[in-house]
């Protein structure tokens, strides 16, 4: 079958032909419908190395944002069926700790002494025909819902949804949250997962005014371009000069996180799920009073079930630019150059 694979470090992903995976005992494949592509891979094709990933050498195949049909069940595999729709939990634990019992293997305790972290980032990922997944746990039935709307909901819904999960005691009446990279394919779930599940007034930041009509189809309320020098302003304005209760840093450059710990308010939560490598400096006068940071990690598998029901209501749906296998080299190139709409995923049949 063909795969799109890293073949070295930071070079360009390659198509390859690799054979078929077999299912061992307690593991599933999957024909896979769609693979998501998102920012994260282009740190992974640029910048990271076997250092970053726990000693992980090349090759391997890209894309961890997955969804499509079981194709076949390993021995001992039960509660599952050849045909099956399901989506694939990206972030693979050891699924024996307590945070992995907890279904939050995005927070498993022995990370450090796993051979990678997931498939697509050190194992073999969904961007091609087949995807061997390691356990059953690992998948979520879909129900009515298409694989190819399905996959990206498996990072760039699961990813702020969990960030925003966690500040919703703040999201009340008359509360404002701020979405930095609000046009990006993450930021455009979050303002979707806002409206769908808080009344809170969104506004919406970006660098491109796209990305910020992007946003206002969504839902946002508000919409601020980060490159004018008074958007701090801007936002402290639309928030009635109190700042945002919750300020969603889906970027996490240095000047993303100097303009959000700029406009989070009292007692608010500042949170860094961009993975740019921006720093953010911290003492006693650098932010208002009792303003917690915190970065996140993907979420979990109960939460994957939640926005994915979500999904099913229609409260929320990923808009994707859509890719064959062939055109997935090429479609790194666009997404680095902000050249994508929304989410780009890969579909290989």
């Amino acid at each position: 079958m063909k795969a799109l694979q890293i073949v070295k470090w930071k070079s360009a992903p390659e198509l390859r032909e690799v054979p078929d995976p077999e299912p061992g005992p307690g593991e599933l494949v999957i024909r896979v419908g769609a693979a998501g592509a998102c920012g994260s891979d282009l740190h992974l094709l640029d910048e990271w190395d076997s250092g970053t990933l726990n000693n992980v050498e090349p090759p391997f195949t890209l894309g961890h944002e997955n969804a499509g049909w079981i194709d076949s069940l390993g021995v001992g595999v039960t509660g599952f069926e050849v045909g099956q729709p399901v989506a694939v939990y990206g972030p693979w634990g050891c699924g024996t700790c307590k945070n992995c019992r907890l279904s939050m293997e995005n927070y498993c305790l022995n990370l450090a002494n796993l051979k990678a972290w997931g498939g697509g980032l050190g194992f073999n990922g969904g961007m091609a025909e087949k995807l061997l997944v390691p356990s059953s746990r690992l998948v979520v039935p879909l129900g009515d819902l298409e694989p190819i709307k399905a996959a990206p909901l498996s990072d760039a819904g699961l990813t702020p949804y969990h960030a925003i999960k966690r500040s919703m005691h703040l999201l009340g009446a008359g509360s404002s949250v701020v979405v930095i990279g609000a046009g990006g394919g993450l930021g455009h779930m979050a303002v979707q997962i806002l409206r769908a599940m808080t009344p809170a007034n969104i506004i919406a930041v970006d660098t491109r005014e796209s990305g910020l009509k992007l946003a206002k189809d969504h839902g946002a309320h508000h919409g601020v371009l980060s490159s004018d020098e008074n958007a701090a302003a801007e936002i402290l304005d639309l928030t009635g000069g109190n700042g945002a209760e919750v300020v969603l840093d889906l970027v996490g450059a240095n000047p993303t996180l100097k303009l959000a710990a700029e406009c989070v308010g009292l007692g608010g939560h500042l949170t860094i799920v961009g993975i740019a490598g921006g720093t953010l400096p911290v003492s006693y006068f650098s932010q208002k009073f009792e303003v917690s940071i915190a970065t996140t990690y993907w979420g979990s598998v109960l939460e994957l079930m939640e926005v994915l029901a979500l999904a099913e209501r229609g409260l929320i749906e990923a808009q994707i630019t859509q890719f064959t296998l062939d055109e997935a080299p090429a479609m790194y190139d666009k997404l680095r150059a902000g050249k994508v709409v929304g989410r780009a995923v890969v579909v290989p049949g």
